[in-house]
């Protein structure tokens, strides 16, 4: 069982700095930090939010890739008790202005530009004023943009003027901070509905990294790779706060790229990294793969048992364990030991986390559901969230008032108790009287020798209410017809199971996916209607 005492973010980065001064605790983009100068640059940064204004409480936002300066910038607000909001960097002009503005954010640290993307120009067009003097009527409580980068409008500040404010700032170290302080504000990634503000406290996010860090053997003088976005808390829970509840090193990338992750960690010799179906086989089917001999033994994935078992067998990632988790619950419920049984891993089933409750729902009935029998998987305990911010009846809706997070998603749990995540319910869709669980046909087709990726939806149709659908990426070099893997999947799948339309496409990114590398499932949806020709039987 893995200890734990109740810490601050800034108690820990500080006793782990002690312990391992000059081991090294970043690498991104070729820059790096030991844990002293990790240390040593959040205070200047700290001392300069606070010279600016910001107190303990306070909303500050980052809107860049990964790099050093996000960090240290979550760490150094962390340090003074005020709350982390990360902001996608795939947003749009519209969506940053609700993210700003739902959060109450006063402070916006933003890089001027990342991935062809303007950030200046996005915030002029939804904030005129920071051409001459902030607020802006648009975004009343913004009072401070620092700009990392050389476009600083009028009315901003940049990032060498935030340090020299810091420097000449007085008051005495460290600010009171609890525990029990909101440390991030995580906006849901949109998948199904409008994103929410997550509450995740200093508590909820550390415990579970530091839980989550034993299960899958992560220790001081690893080197840990993780391309995961720090605006995900899969980047920051499962990522930065893993490696630094442990003094491990972590390595990085401002945005995924297959092979740059494969390079680093060769160059790197990385013993530990992590990812989703999605990035696992972005990385098994490049062509230059095999350049790359790694030196991987542990990590976790969330991935079916076709992908992990190629991640295993390829990648030697050995002690590969697998996790399920959401933001509302900081995030991870469940993840499996590096050590356990290899098929139990494989197979998806994961150890629900020391002093975590959960149950399984029926959806339907509310019965509780016996060990083998499937429902929604609710949880309660520590690592549950304190609730959506000023959102008091979507709050309520998904925290019962004895404390059960309802998550939406489907699981399993077996006799020892071990927990397996099988999808979402709204995934789910019905084949005449079947439900058909659309990780149970990717898994599937993921064994098709000409296949790299597929995402499989529910359509409709006049007399089955919905069919299968499925979206297909091809490995490079093959060719393919929708008839041809029609025919293969009936060979392999029930008949309620097989796709009735297939779609051949180059990538995700046009149809919609998050900045996790998850498909959209919604506007996958929606583009299959259009392509398939189904729009008509959806108004019927």
């Amino acid at each position: 069982m893995t200890t734990w005492k109740k810490q601050t973010l800034a108690e820990i980065l500080a006793a782990t700095a002690d312990a391992h001064a000059q081991d090294e605790a970043l690498v991104i983009s070729g820059r790096r930090l030991t844990y002293a100068e990790l240390r040593d640059n959040v205070r200047e940064v700290a001392q300069g939010l606070r010279a600016l204004g910001i107190r303990r409480g306070d909303h500050v936002a980052v809107c860049m890739g990964n790099s050093l300066e996000w960090v240290i910038f979550f760490y150094a607000a962390a340090s003074i008790g005020a709350v982390t909001v990360p902001v996608n960097t795939r947003f749009k002009a519209d969506e940053m202005l609700y993210c700003l503005k739902q959060a109450d954010v006063k402070l916006l640290f933003v890089t001027d530009r990342f991935l062809k993307i303007n950030f200046i120009d996005m915030l002029r067009g939804i904030c005129p004023a920071l051409e001459r003097q902030l607020p802006d009527a648009a975004l009343p409580l913004l009072q401070t943009v620092v700009v990392l980068g050389r476009d600083v409008p009028a009315g901003a500040i940049g990032f060498a003027e935030l340090l020299s404010k810091g420097a000449v700032y007085a008051e005495p170290w460290p600010p009171a901070v609890s525990t029990d302080d909101v440390l991030l504000m995580q906006f849901t990634s949109g998948t199904t509905s409008h994103p929410k503000g997550v509450m995740l406290t200093h508590d909820n996010m550390l415990r579970n990294a530091t839980h989550i860090a034993a299960r899958f053997n992560l220790k001081a003088g690893d080197h840990y790779y993780s391309a995961r976005p720090f605006y995900h808390v899969a980047g920051t829970t499962l990522s930065l706060l893993a490696a630094l509840t442990t003094g491990a090193c972590l390595l990085s990338s401002p945005s995924f790229e297959p092979e740059e992750a494969l390079s680093t960690m060769w160059r790197e010799e990385c013993t530990h990294t992590s990812g989703n179906d999605t990035m696992f086989l972005m990385m098994l089917n490049h062509p230059n793969f095999d350049q790359y001999p790694l030196k991987l033994r542990n990590g976790w994935a969330s991935a079916g048992p076709e992908v992990s078992r190629k991640v295993i067998d390829r990648m030697g990632m050995k002690g590969l364990c697998q996790a399920y988790g959401l933001s509302e619950a900081s995030p991870n419920v469940c993840m499996s030991k590096y050590d356990d049984d290899i098929e139990k891993r494989i197979a998806g089933w994961a150890h629900i986390l020391d002093d975590v409750e959960v149950r399984l729902v029926d959806p339907e009935s509310g019965a509780v559901m016996p060990p083998g029998k499937s429902g929604e998987i609710q949880v309660r305990g520590w690592s549950v969230m304190q609730g959506y911010y000023k959102l008091p009846l979507e709050t309520a809706k998904a925290i019962t008032p004895d404390g059960w997070l309802h998550t939406g998603d489907l699981g399993i749990m077996d006799e020892d108790g071990r927990l397996k995540f099988l999808t979402r319910i709204k995934d789910v869709f019905r084949v005449g009287g079947e439900n058909v669980a659309p990780a149970e046909v990717e898994d599937v087709l993921h064994r098709h020798p000409k296949i790299k990726q597929a995402q499989v939806i529910g359509v409709p149709d006049p007399r089955l209410v919905e069919v299968p659908a499925a979206y297909i990426i091809l490995l490079e070099g093959q060719t393919a017809t929708p008839q041809e893997i029609i025919a293969w999947s009936k060979e392999k799948l029930a008949n309620f199971r097989v796709p009735r339309y297939v779609q051949i496409v180059d990538s995700f990114e046009k149809i919609g996916m998050t900045g996790s590398s998850k498909i959209q499932k919604n506007k996958l949806r929606a583009q299959a209607l259009i392509d398939f020709g189904l729009e008509e039987q959806k108004k019927t």
